[in-house]
């Protein structure tokens, strides 16, 4: 748990209840388990949308859509100059 020994924690106890004092120490730890316990559903809740976005990311996407779409297209200007470019002949 972080690294932290068993002595340390005992002086971390030691130095918070002289700090706080022993009426409002329960206190103080049952406010910190709350904060901590949302603090892990928070970080949950990212990690599950972040395994979300990355099967999404994932799955073969269907490109069909992007070849009809206005996007792609040429312009019909630069299709009748290409259509007409392909019946020149080449020159020799």
């Amino acid at each position: 748990m972080f690294g932290i020994g068993m002595q340390e924690l005992i002086i971390i106890a030691i130095i918070a209840l002289i700090i706080v004092g022993p009426k409002k120490l329960p206190d103080l730890a049952k406010s910190l388990g709350k904060g901590f316990n949302e603090f892990k559903k928070a970080t949950e809740g990212i990690t599950e949308d972040l395994k979300d976005a990355l099967k999404d990311d994932e799955k073969p996407k269907n490109d069909d859509g992007w070849k009809d779409s206005l996007l792609m297209k040429k312009p019909a200007a630069e299709e009748t100059k290409a259509d007409s470019s392909d019946n020149i002949p080449p020159k020799q």
